[in-house]
């Protein structure tokens, strides 16, 4: 797993529960994935000088522990999935005090020709990295290249 997060959680990200509010989980995950696909060779130098960028396609964040005003907060990272244009990956979120596990995000994201607003494959260099970091996963099930496409067609930027 690779540090992509490292931080502190702010009085201001607390919800009327007293606990962070989910939209403060998400972008702490936003955070990770940028630093995710910079180690993959994915970074914003690439990103304007080629005109690609990335775009979610499908999120799914499990909730583990309650997270306070003054936790620190750390993010692992890792690939669990290449295909030609879409790479499938994993965050976890820890108690960076205590090492307890706070929250995961599984994602899938499209490697997109941002003149077109279509998704295109993912350059070499970042489909052979991907490659590396999944061969370091031997202890997670589920893992791999992708046996089908994810739909290839339109997608949003957002």
């Amino acid at each position: 797993m690779i540090e992509t997060y490292r931080g502190v959680v702010r009085p201001h990200q607390m919800d009327h529960m007293g606990h962070m509010n989910v939209q403060w989980y998400t972008a702490i995950f936003d955070e990770a994935t940028w630093h995710l696909f910079s180690t993959l060779g994915l970074t914003s130098e690439y990103f304007r000088s080629e005109n690609r960028g990335m775009a979610a396609l499908e999120q799914k964040t499990k909730y583990r522990a309650e997270v306070m005003a003054g936790n620190l907060l750390v993010c692992r990272s890792t690939v669990l999935e290449v295909a030609d244009k879409t790479i499938r990956f994993l965050h976890h979120m820890y108690d960076a005090e205590k090492d307890t596990l706070s929250a995961t995000t599984e994602l899938t994201a499209a490697h997109l020709d941002r003149e077109k607003r279509k998704a295109c494959p993912l350059p070499e260099f970042a489909r052979t990295k991907c490659l590396e970091v999944i061969g370091n996963n031997t202890d997670m099930p589920g893992i791999g290249t992708a046996k089908r496409p994810i739909r290839e067609s339109r997608v949003n930027s957002g």
